[in-house]
Parts: structure tokens; C-alpha cells; sequence
């Protein structure tokens, strides 16, 4: 679930999933914005596969348990140390 594993592809475990979120997070966002930006960057690339909210979502809390994301002020996500 975490790691890529012989039937989890890299874009679908969590780490991928958060890679793709770090990719597109530039400062604080609102998760709905990170959201739109993860999917246009998946839809993009032709070999990635669907990702579901959930799943996104299930990323986001692995970020901040690894301390690579952190909630803002006013509800927004940002990269741990401000903005890049």
C-alpha cells in the first residue's frame, strides 16, 4: 500500500501517489486546488493510472505522517518549511 509492491504499480502506491502531490504543491493550496492540479498531471502522463479521491486523500495523511506536508492557516496544505 505504501510501497510498490508486485501487484501495486508505482503510481498507485502511496508513495507515488505523494510524489505526485509534492510535484504539484509549489505553497499553501487548498486541497481541492491540489486536488485538480494532481489529476491534470496524471491525466497527462498515458501510462498513470485512475486515482480515486479516497486514494489522494489516504496520500495526504501520509505526507503529514511523515512530515513532508503540514496544514496552514485558513485550511491549506503546504510543504513542510513554507513554500519551496
Amino acid at each position: 500500500m505504501i510501497l510498490p509492491a508486485k501487484h501495486l504499480r508505482h503510481d498507485r502506491a502511496l508513495i507515488g501517489v505523494g510524489a505526485d502531490v509534492l510535484a504539484v504543491l509549489d505553497g499553501p493550496s487548498s486541497v481541492s486546488a491540489v486536488w485538480d492540479a494532481v489529476r491534470a498531471a496524471r491525466a497527462r502522463r498515458p501510462d498513470a493510472s485512475p486515482l480515486s479521491f479516497d486514494w489522494f486523500v489516504l496520500a495526504l495523511c501520509f505526507l503529514n505522517a511523515v512530515s513532508a506536508i503540514e496544514l496552514v492557516e485558513g485550511g491549506l496544505i503546504a510543504p513542510c518549511g513554507g513554500s519551496r
